[in-house]
This record gives C-alpha cells, sequence and structure tokens, in this order.
C-alpha cells in the first residue's frame, strides 16, 4: 500500500515521539482524526474506489487544500497553512543560528 507522499524540505530533522507518552504526539492523533472525519468518511460516502491509486490521488489533493490552501487555528499556525508556518519557522531558526 502506498503511502501519502511528503514534499521533501531541505535541513528539516525527523523526530520521533516517546513511546507511551501520547502527551507528545496529540497533534498527530488530531491531525488523524481531521484526516479520517474529513477525508475518508466522505470520500467513501461519495465514490467507490476501484484502485489504491484513484483513493492515492484523492487523498494527495486534499492534503494539498489541507497543507497548502486551508488556514489553521491554534497556537502554532494562527490563521496561517501548516506550509506556511512551517516554512516561517525554518526561517526564523536560519536567522537564528546564522545570528549566533
Amino acid at each position: 500500500m502506498q503511502v501519502p507522499r511528503a514534499v521533501p524540505l531541505a535541513d528539516i530533522e525527523h523526530t520521533r515521539t516517546k513511546a507511551t507518552s501520547p502527551q507528545t504526539n496529540g497533534i498527530c492523533e488530531r491531525f488523524h482524526k481531521t484526516e479520517l472525519d474529513e477525508f475518508y468518511r466522505v470520500a467513501f460516502r461519495k465514490k467507490i474506489y476501484r484502485t489504491l491509486d484513484e483513493l492515492q490521488a484523492d487523498l494527495d489533493a486534499w492534503l494539498e487544500e489541507y497543507n497548502h490552501q486551508r488556514p489553521h487555528q491554534g497556537k502554532r499556525c494562527d490563521g496561517r497553512t501548516p506550509y506556511a508556518t512551517l516554512t516561517e519557522a525554518k526561517d526564523i531558526v536560519r536567522e537564528k543560528t546564522i545570528a549566533v
């Protein structure tokens, strides 16, 4: 089964959450609930998928809209898209690193 394709961004360190510590994994869990409620449950009501590639294409389109076009609320995004939040944070970290 194909997993959602991520857009690689240079200079981003991958970190893992602590095992058996749900507090550190809350953002991921919330995203999975949103993905289930807003994509999978809706998609399977509207369409019969004949192949995984069809499902993957629709999921990719939803992820594109979710990450690049749809503004998000909350402490980190504050009305920006997740992609804008990420790229702005990278710029801030880069500036702080150079300033040191």
